[in-house]
């Protein structure tokens, strides 16, 4: 039964009757939407004012049908944010982080604009030409003494000061560029800094003769801190005093002028002019003469046994500068082709290794490269008469054919384009086709 006089206790009875209604058998009760629905509707001490954005709007009308109902009026404006409200914010929201995007893209491009229009020269380049330049007032000097990054030419290098001197552009973005360089980077190219020739001769005044401890050149750099470059330091003072001393550049270690009234020092072509050469002529040697004449003539007949030799040599070495034509004359049985030379095989057998003082070879492995684990006599390579090679292993290190090792004692057959090593040496062992069928034709005739 509703109070009429009381509505409030009315609303309580019937609140009472439905939750004794809504009973359940349940040991748990979990409160029920609608009761939810009514704190938010009342505002209730412990409910939060809804100021975190979302908008329940539906708390507000949506009352249990035997509440009464309450206007929204009657709650305050500041607990309900509208709908508009909240589009505004999203918009402006958007509308901000857009602009930081767009901010931060133009700041990225700008920074590859910066990188992308150096060129060649990098911005250690131009930190560089401009500390050498301050430093010695001279390009010339500048590009013999600083390291770049790329070998420029002096006129690069006055075509660039002129452009960061008077093009807007370049100097701009050089400036940016040197701007976003690491402290460290910074650093070691000052540390690098060209020395000027009013700090050298500071240095100069330390003598040669003596043994500077590192405090003296601290007190010097403290003395003439307006001449030293400001990232000098003590250690680089006495680095550079060291390298002035070894290459006898200090004042003491110059060699002194002869005085006005001494008399020139006689060059060798003056002198030798002065020599007569009536006073080198010796009277004659018979004997001498005659010995001379004698070894004139081994010495000739030397050269021409070598000539009527040379047709009969087993293996002739060539050079190889370029690519190897690979080509074979009438006379070459096969070749071992190295990386600098070529051993041409002109007889059925050839001996390998490396020459010695009394030992000679056919193939000395010496001339292609390292052969000091290569024996005196490594291998014999014969050719049968049936066409086919065959390298017999002699030395203390096995011969490799196609990866395989040959032990000493042992031999195998090899075959056109074969890989032979011999240590460190590889060589492609090539055969001359046509001459190996010649010979094959006129055994297999014979026999």
């Amino acid at each position: 039964m509703i109070n009429l006089y009381n509505p409030d206790l009315g609303a309580d009875a019937e609140k009472m009757e439905n939750a004794r209604r809504r009973s359940s058998s349940r040991s748990i009760k979990r409160r029920k939407f609608d009761d939810e629905l009514v704190e938010y509707s009342l505002g209730l001490p412990g409910v939060s004012n809804l100021k975190n954005g979302r908008a329940r709007s539906q708390s507000l009308t949506a009352v249990h049908p035997e509440m009464p109902t309450t206007s929204t009026s009657s709650l305050p404006s500041n607990n309900l944010p509208t709908t508009s409200n909240i589009d505004i914010k999203r918009k402006s929201f958007t509308k901000g982080s857009i602009g930081v995007t767009k901010r931060t893209k133009r700041g990225r491009q700008q920074n590859q604009i910066t990188t992308k229009d150096l060129g060649r020269w990098k911005p250690t380049d131009d930190l560089a030409l401009i500390i050498g330049v301050q430093q010695t007032n001279d390009l010339r000097l500048v590009h013999l003494g600083t390291k770049f990054s790329c070998k420029f030419t002096v006129q690069e290098l006055q075509q660039r000061w002129y452009a960061l001197l008077y093009d807007q552009a370049v100097s701009r973005v050089a400036v940016a560029a040197m701007r976003n360089l690491h402290p460290d980077m910074v650093a070691a190219v000052q540390d690098r800094a060209l020395w000027s020739v009013q700090e050298e001769e500071i240095l100069g005044t330390i003598k040669s003769q003596s043994n500077p401890v590192l405090n003296a050149f601290g007190d010097l750099l403290a003395q003439h801190s307006d001449v030293f470059y400001p990232n000098r330091t003590a250690s680089a003072l006495q680095r550079h005093w060291h390298t002035m001393r070894l290459y006898h550049l200090l004042p003491d270690q110059l060699v002194a002028p002869l005085p006005v009234n001494s008399k020139p020092v006689l060059s060798f072509s003056d002198a030798e002019d002065m020599v007569q050469d009536a006073d080198l002529n010796e009277p004659s040697d018979e004997g001498l003469d005659r010995e001379l004449r004698l070894q004139q003539r081994r010495n000739t007949r030397e050269i021409r046994q070598l000539e009527n030799e040379l047709s009969r040599w087993n293996v002739l070495v060539d050079s190889v500068t370029g690519i190897c034509t690979g080509e074979m004359d009438g006379n070459t049985l096969a070749v071992l082709r190295g990386r600098l030379v070529r051993y041409l095989m002109r007889s059925r057998e050839i001996t390998i290794g490396r020459s010695a003082k009394n030992h000679t070879v056919d193939v000395d492995l010496s001339l292609e490269g390292p052969a000091e684990k290569i024996s005196r006599r490594q291998g014999t390579l014969r050719l049968r008469n049936n066409g086919e090679f065959y390298i017999s292993s002699e030395g203390k290190r096995p011969i490799f054919v196609d990866g395989r090792p040959i032990m000493a004692g042992n031999k195998v057959r090899l075959y056109d384009n074969s890989v032979v090593e011999f240590s460190s040496l590889r060589f492609i062992f090539s055969v001359n086709h046509e001459i190996i069928r010649v010979i094959h034709n006129e055994t297999v005739r014979f026999n």
